[in-house]
């Protein structure tokens, strides 16, 4: 098994990261009254010249101070004001803002994603809470933030390749975190509200369904946007993974995997990692995790009659590896 991606790499499609233009959302879907219009609360922010204004500006913003700047790390509220004028004041942060601004001065294209994926969640769950949406930039201190009743996008974070400041991660990293990966991610962090998992045995089939449910409901919830785009991978790992999926399989089979309880053997299928050499050194890393989706996915098309939803609520991982009747073919 050893090598073989490296034998087969030369003669594989390649599929790009462009999103389907020809895919159109149903009426039924469209008509949902969901508007999102992102405030823009770092045009705000880095005007802030005394710590009273900051104070007001955390005061307007409850939901921000708490949840994506974290108040309860200050011992008052004061000293929070005094460390975030700092942040307002810093001129290589201001650079950061200008570079932002640029990158998404046109901002319709994210709100459009992000309206269409919200208004595809009402559908499948009508009692479902429209959160508040809006854009800071922290000083690559966090990216994300998704609540019952707020998202944040921390746009420094999706400036891109060219930004002057990057976050302190890993090259393989750094690529996800582009301007087409932002409403994705968002979504991925959404479908936690509704993702429901069992981690008694903690097996790492548990922990591939985990995953694969998610990236199946965000694809629910995107079906326009590219899987690369949903799962991290490049157009080209993608293809590649794809045309190798059944001796990953066999790989995952034969070393006995699904059923490994050691979380420093699941860690090397399942975490982050530039690739995975256990298998090849051109097999991307998480790989177990998109052999996760394959599973769900199967398990969708093979019992028809299960609804989103309840997908969402299955916690028996065995029950949807073995119902999915998943056997992808050595080629």
């Amino acid at each position: 098994m050893r090598g073989y991606l490296l034998l087969l790499f030369t003669v594989v499609l390649f599929f790009g990261c462009k999103k389907n233009e020809t895919c159109e959302i149903p009426e039924e879907i469209a008509k949902i009254p969901v508007d999102i219009k992102v405030d823009r609360l770092e045009q705000r922010f880095f005007k802030i010249k005394t710590v009273p204004e900051m104070q007001v500006f955390l005061n307007q913003e409850p939901l921000l101070r708490d949840k994506f700047l974290l108040r309860d790390r200050y011992p008052s509220e004061e000293l929070m004001a005094q460390n975030l004028l700092r942040l307002a004041s810093d001129t290589s942060i201001h650079k950061l803002v200008r570079q932002s601004d640029e990158t998404f001065k046109d901002m319709s294209g994210v709100e459009q994603d992000l309206e269409n994926a919200l208004k595809h969640v009402k559908h499948y769950y009508p009692a479902f809470h429209i959160p508040k949406v809006q854009t800071f930039i922290s000083g690559l201190s966090r990216d994300l933030l998704v609540s019952d009743s707020l998202i944040v996008m921390g746009l420094d974070f999706f400036i891109g390749r060219k930004a002057s400041f990057r976050p302190q991660a890993p090259q393989y990293i750094l690529e996800r975190y582009e301007k087409e990966n932002l409403a994705p991610s968002v979504m991925l962090l959404v479908s936690n509200k509704f993702n429901k998992t069992d981690f008694v045995n903690q097996e790492m089939l548990d922990e591939m369904i985990d995953y694969g449910k998610s990236y199946y409901f965000t694809k629910q919830m995107m079906p326009c946007t590219p899987d690369s785009l949903i799962i991290w991978y490049t157009g080209q790992e993608l293809a590649d993974v794809k045309y190798n999926e059944g001796k990953i399989w066999a790989h995952l089979l034969e070393k006995g995997l699904l059923y490994e309880t050691s979380q420093f053997v699941i860690r090397k299928y399942i975490g982050e990692r530039p690739n995975v050499p256990e298998i090849s050194e051109r097999c991307p890393g998480r790989i177990a995790t998109w052999v996760g989706w394959q599973i769900v996915n199967k398990y969708m098309e093979n019992n028809p009659e299960v609804t989103l939803q309840q997908l969402m609520d299955e916690k028996n991982a065995r029950k949807i590896l073995e119902r999915s009747k998943y056997k992808p073919q050595k080629k």
